[in-house]
């Protein structure tokens, strides 16, 4: 009784201190930069932070570059995966295990760690300081495999053996029974993969170069280090812009990013 107690003091504890920054930066960005680092309940409320930060950088140009960069990584992720995941969980051929177990060991790596080198390939591909050059090296997920293989194991082979006996080949199989049956996965997969994208800051930083190619994330850097000093304010307001089309789409679809990885089993 005792450690259930201190288990749910830890998590309100832990809660906390996740929530007092994004509770500071609301203030900050609905009241008047007099207010930013003062608390006052009588403080007046006010959108000219946001409607400030829209005008002093080129956000919509910037939303829409991340918007592009977010869906052809995940249509790219979704495709690549979805056959990858398929062939390690129903084919058999050469080199299956260790091939798995390279895809494994790329999960142990940190995207980090090889930034030197994809720079280098996006050079000799002469694609630099484009959003194709940013997203490239995340075509191939390894969690996604992981992910898609782990779900196409759990569905009964039996459904494949009837749709084999009425004529249906691997493509088939694969589009009308694997893909319909593991969409919540790729619901959670998509929230996942979508909220690594649009957060992702210091490959975008070096990789990119002009306003034309620049991520949310980079172009809120170059905005918060202005030259004209620091409006908490409005830079609140710029990151609460930026963090909205993901609160939005949590909130609506958290009950099947919860459900999809209670019933994904990495067994």
């Amino acid at each position: 009784m005792k450690t259930n107690w201190l288990d749910t003091v830890g998590a309100w504890l832990l809660g906390l201190l996740w929530f007092l920054p994004l509770a500071y930066t609301v203030w900050a960005a609905f009241h008047p930069a007099a207010y930013a680092t003062r608390f006052d309940l009588t403080a007046p409320l006010t959108l000219a932070n946001f409607a400030a930060a829209w005008h002093a950088a080129p956000f919509a140009h910037y939303f829409l570059n991340t918007f592009l960069l977010v869906t052809m990584v995940l249509a790219a992720q979704f495709v690549l995966c979805t056959l990858a995941a398929y062939a390690f969980a129903r084919f058999e051929f050469r080199g299956k295990d260790f091939m798995f177990m390279l895809v494994l060991l790329q999960l142990m790596i940190m995207p980090d760690v090889l930034i030197v080198e994809n720079y280098r390939e996006m050079s000799w591909l002469g694609i630099n300081d484009s959003i194709l050059a940013i997203g490239l090296p995340y075509f191939a997920s390894a969690f996604g495999i992981f992910l898609l293989r782990q779900t196409f194991k759990q569905v009964p082979r039996e459904l494949e053996e009837a749709a084999r006996v009425e004529g249906a080949g691997p493509w088939t199989i694969l589009m009308r029974i694997y893909v319909p049956l593991a969409k919540p996965i790729y619901v959670a997969y998509g929230l996942v993969s979508v909220s690594y994208h649009w957060n992702n800051f210091l490959w975008p930083l070096i990789v990119t170069k002009s306003v034309t190619t620049r991520p949310i994330t980079v172009g809120l850097q170059v905005f918060a280090a202005g030259d004209q000093g620091i409006d908490w304010s409005i830079i609140t307001a710029a990151t609460l812009l930026s963090a909205a089309p993901l609160l939005v789409a949590f909130l609506l679809f958290q009950r099947q990013f919860v459900q999809s990885f209670m019933r994904a089993g990495i067994r």
